[in-house]
């Protein structure tokens, strides 16, 4: 990756970005330095002092096309673009607006309050040894006064030149044009004959002590040509915009399209609005989109390739960042429609797995390969055996913990062999053959941090769990008006009174889905204490009362009696028969024991738990 490493004139840098030749890529987002900062930076300049070096790039390359837009303050481009601002925006924007623009800088004060502010020089302070050069630098407001008593009264005016001179106060946006410049300094010598003698020297101190660290100022920079690719474009502002906000390869794309006439931004805000009508999908980010689309595209190259005659190395599947930042506008409108059909399917898929809102969502990254298998089988997805196999495939990622941390690969690997495994033409999925679950990780999961402690809840709803009170069977209706969540079987002050270790007290297998309501009634007491209590407010016989208890894969005698123990053996193996029959696998039995539970982590209060419920 040549480049380049000039030393720029201050004052034909900033020319260059009044003229148009230098701008922004369209992904650089507007953020601007409070006053003092720019004050800080107009003070080190006139020091001298360094201020760090800008990053630019040649535009002409075939590989990097960005939509460019002026720096803040730019009105018109009168000069074709040359270079692309990747560091320095709000460098390069604040000198602009303070050194050279006609108008006043827009800023903010250090609260976030908007300003706009003129910039001067104190002459005197300016050339003071003993005063901070900060303190010679100040702002003024657009009218160029200065008020107090909320701004009922004046104390500085600077709104003539007349009124300058006599403040011996310099303008800095004068700096760099050289008539306004050469005509202020003229009348500040002339205009008052009787003060000629006396500012004359001042001035000359002035222009050579602090105007000239301005005007012969050079600001370092780097070039990079037109070869680098846009990859490195995205890897080199991350590491060197240490000031702004991350770079997405979604703010890239939008850039790139744009130079196609394509607003990438606008097309994801309109399916983004279609997605969060599904509360499972709210999660869904920009770049997840982007990743299915970058799947299906490099999909199809793979599917091309093996077509032709070429004796090359494949193409891969894959959807990592360099391989998204490649991702073709046709390629985009090829897919999104079908991908934005393809997530809205998720959810109902999601949905028949009891799973119906975001924060239940064990893993969002599993999504996208979902919705690009989807579009891969089409119709096919949706026949009893498909089913079947996508069901297992999803299980096995959730209950074997395979989509956390960093997954692009095992996306690709997924896309590429569950389509084939769902249609009889091939073998089944390494998601598939590596999924394990120990039994022993039951005592871990004690939050809804975890994907399997979130898929072992979801379980529990699908295999026909009820809320013991209103007997209903829970689906996306049922699930938001009952206020359904996840809480103790025997009550968390029971456990502690009677001295049930942490680890089994908050493990998974001492919770179940439950009304909210429900769960109030269960209070603090033990089973023996709140079944009757339960029993008489589903108007239920105890035999009835006992099969819905059973469907939450727990012994009724168990609660009965009060017996946590044999409550918890029981309910352990049941428990990871579920497990078992969702991964179409059996779960590798350890002893019940709570050596390896880790560290005991709370869970939320009930009463967050309802906030949670009512958020969302």
């Amino acid at each position: 990756m040549p480049f380049d490493s000039p030393d720029y004139d201050l004052s034909e840098l900033l020319k260059d970005v009044g003229s148009g030749k230098i701008q922004l890529p369209d992904f650089q987002r507007e953020w601007k330095w409070e006053d003092s900062r720019i004050a800080g930076l107009l003070a080190s300049i006139s020091l001298g002092y360094p201020i760090g070096v800008v990053m630019m790039l040649e535009v002409g390359g075939d590989g990097v096309r960005f939509a460019p837009k002026l720096l803040s303050g730019v009105e018109k481009a009168d000069k074709s673009l040359e270079l692309l601002l990747l560091d320095g925006q709000q460098r390069l924007t604040s000198l602009f607006q303070a050194l050279y623009s006609d108008q006043p800088v827009s800023t903010t004060d250090g609260r976030g309050k908007k300003l706009t502010r003129w910039y001067y020089l104190d002459i005197k302070k300016a050339l003071d040894p003993n005063e901070d050069r900060e303190e010679a630098i100040f702002g003024v407001r657009e009218d160029r006064t200065v008020r107090e008593d909320f701004d009922r009264k004046i104390v500085a005016d600077y709104s003539t030149p007349e009124k300058e001179f006599d403040a011996l106060v310099f303008p800095l946006n004068l700096l760099f044009h050289q008539a306004k410049f050469t005509q202020w300094q003229t009348q500040f010598l002339t205009i008052d004959p009787t003060k000629t003698a006396e500012r004359a020297p001042l001035w000359n101190r002035f222009q050579s002590e602090v105007l000239d660290n301005l005007n012969r100022y050079k600001l370092p920079a780097i070039i990079l040509n037109k070869a680098t690719p846009k990859e490195a474009v995205c890897v080199v502002f991350e590491k060197v915009n240490t000031g702004g906000v991350p770079l997405n390869v979604f703010e890239l794309l939008t850039a790139t399209y744009a130079s196609d006439g394509f607003n990438l931004k606008e097309d994801w805000e309109r399916r983004k609005a279609e997605l969060d009508k599904r509360p499972a999908l709210q999660s869904i980010e920009n770049t997840d989109f982007l990743q299915a689309s970058t799947l299906l595209a490099t999909r199809a190259r793979r599917q091309a390739f093996t077509l032709s005659s070429e004796e090359t190395v494949a193409p891969g599947i894959s959807c990592k960042r360099k391989d998204v930042l490649k991702l073709d506008l046709t390629e985009y409108t090829k897919y999104a429609d079908q991908l934005t059909q393809g997530f809205l399917w998720a959810s109902k898929f999601l949905a028949e797995q009891h799973i119906f809102r975001a924060p239940d969502l064990p893993y969002r990254t599993q999504l996208i390969p979902l919705a690009a298998i989807k579009v891969g089988l089409g119709a096919d997805a949706d026949n009893y055996e498909a089913t079947k196999k996508l069901r297992q495939w999803y299980w096995c990622g959730v209950l074997g913990e395979l989509y956390g941390g960093t997954t692009e690969t095992r996306m690709a690997r997924d896309l590429e062999q569950v389509v084939p495994w769902v249609r009889e033409a091939g073998p089944a999925p390494i998601t598939v053959v590596e999924a394990t679950f120990r039994a022993g990780r039951l005592l871990t999961m004690k939050t809804r941090l975890s994907a399997a402690y979130k898929g072992v809840y979801a379980l529990l709803m699908e295999q026909g769990g009820r809320d013991w009170v209103k007997n209903e069977q829970i689906n996306m209706a049922t699930f938001f008006d009952q206020q359904i969540d996840i809480h103790h079987i025997f009550p968390k002050a029971w456990c502690i009174k009677n001295n049930v270790d942490p680890g089994r007290r908050e493990s998974i297998v001492n919770k179940t889905p439950l009304a909210y309501s429900t769960n109030r009634m269960i209070g603090g007491d033990s089973p023996i204490s709140y079944l009757p209590r339960v029993e008489r407010a589903a108007g239920a016989t105890r035999e009835e009362l006992n099969a819905i208890i059973a469907a939450h894969a727990i012994d009724p005698a168990s609660l009965w009696s009060g017996d946590f123990d044999s409550f918890f053996k029981t309910r352990w193996e049941a428990l990871l028969t579920l497990i078992g029959e969702a991964m179409g696998k059996e779960p590798v039995r350890d002893d019940l024991t709570d050596a390896d539970a880790g560290a005991y982590e709370d869970e939320p209060d009930e009463l967050e738990n309802e906030l949670i419920m009512q958020e969302a």
